[in-house]
């Protein structure tokens, strides 16, 4: 960790930044709000608000098709959010960055689109025992439709990938790996690198699921050299209902449009159309175009407070909540990787994770409960699911000491 990182995280004014968030403000059950459900989905800024508010206010119009001023004002704020997106990930290109309605519409459309125009009967696969079912289902969809093979990499008890039987599943009919790069269940951070350098050695494109990854960890496409990437606005503390994939211009191009509509077309007549070029190709209809705008604005603040400073606090954070976790009689933590980010899973023994969540509502502590759409991770534990703590920069030690004494209040009145 370098000295510039380590003293961005020192002066990092938490109480400044906790009062840009309104909803910390409120009570639950008349308890002051504590709020670990971020891997759900993250709280908003007031700028965040405020630009929705504005939109609605002074810009709301339709995009792309207007020559009046205020269309052009709204395509104008559109397209600078989108190459916001793009200097976020240092993506080459603008038109690399799609907008989408999330991380399951980003999955679903490449599974529908690159499978259509790559994957054949007989072709491979790959994705991770770890995934979200998001990751999962439109792969099994996609496979049965192509008549294709999908295939697992297995994970050890702590949670981690195996990487050498990641290696040995490797051959020329493997037309992706779809993986995440942070386990929303465990926290896990995959070794992202050495897949794609692997995968990269057969032509095999790489696509990574960083729903739980870029609102913690600096993501640079270009270095990483992923083929695809996606994420959702709404864990980045911006809108719901918006998304973004990054893809490689060069596969982008080879793919055949997701849906048919306005704007991803050049030429309609009744006997044939021709398509957009990117991005439009894979934007068909009216977006959410206040969404789009402000992820932006969700962008900006993050970047303005710096994700170096808040991946360091974060890790004081996790580190803190750990060893408290660690210390209550008959709690377990499930996923106890090397690499970890913002996730916490556990179970207490005799005790169902519901139960748990329950009462640590009615201390006005906002957790998780539940297999976390990650069902086939839960079956290799032999749980039927955890209580998740998930992290954000605005979360505090104070809180996390709450935590600990709302959870070994539960035990103690539970077992």
């Amino acid at each position: 960790m370098s000295t510039d990182v380590m003293v961005a995280s020192a002066t990092l004014d938490i109480e400044k930044i906790r009062k840009d968030f309104p909803i910390l403000e409120r009570k639950v059950y008349g308890k002051p709000l504590v709020y670990f459900d971020n891997g759900a989905t993250a709280q908003k800024p007031w700028a965040v608000i405020k630009g929705i508010e504005d939109y609605y206010t002074q810009l709301n119009s339709n995009v792309h098709r207007g020559v009046h001023h205020l269309s052009q004002q709204a395509t104008d704020a559109y397209e600078a959010s989108r190459r916001k997106i793009q200097a976020f990930l240092n993506a080459k290109h603008e038109h690399e960055v799609i907008y989408t309605k999330g991380t399951t519409d980003a999955i679903n459309l490449v599974a529908y689109s690159y499978g259509k125009q790559f994957v054949k009967a007989g072709d491979t696969v790959i994705i991770s025992a770890m995934e979200h079912h998001s990751n999962i289902v439109p792969w099994q969809i996609m496979c049965e439709d192509r008549g294709a093979q999908l295939k697992v990499i297995p994970i050890n008890d702590k949670g981690e990938l195996q990487m050498d039987a990641f290696a040995q599943l490797l051959h020329d009919r493997v037309k992706l790996i779809s993986v995440a790069y942070v386990s929303n269940t465990l926290g896990t951070i995959n070794p992202v690198k050495e897949i794609i350098e692997l995968a990269h050695q057969y032509k095999i494109p790489v696509f990574l699921d960083a729903a739980q990854a870029v609102q913690h960890i600096p993501i640079d496409v270009q270095e990483l050299d992923v083929d695809f990437l996606v994420f959702s606005g709404h864990k980045i503390y911006g809108p719901t209902g918006i998304g973004i994939l990054y893809g490689k211009e060069a596969l982008l191009n080879q793919m055949p449009p997701y849906q048919g509509g306005g704007s991803m077309i050049k030429q309609v007549t009744f006997e044939k159309t021709t398509y957009h070029d990117l991005p439009f190709r894979f934007e068909a209809g009216t977006p959410n175009i206040e969404a789009c705008i402000n992820l932006g604005t969700a962008i900006d603040y993050v970047t303005n407070i710096g994700l170096p400073a808040i991946q360091q606090y974060e890790h004081e954070l996790l580190e803190y909540l750990t060893e408290q976790l660690l210390a209550i009689d008959k709690l377990r933590i499930i996923g106890t990787a090397a690499e970890k980010s913002g996730v916490v899973s556990f179970i207490v023994e005799g005790v169902h994770p519901y139960d748990v969540g329950v009462l640590l509502d009615k201390l006005g502590i906002a957790v998780r409960t539940g297999h976390h759409c990650t069902q086939p991770l839960m079956e290799f534990f032999g749980i039927p699911g955890t209580v998740r703590v998930s992290l954000a920069f605005y979360n505090t030690k104070a809180e996390i000491d709450q935590l600990a004494a709302g959870i070994t209040r539960a035990v103690n009145m539970l077992t």
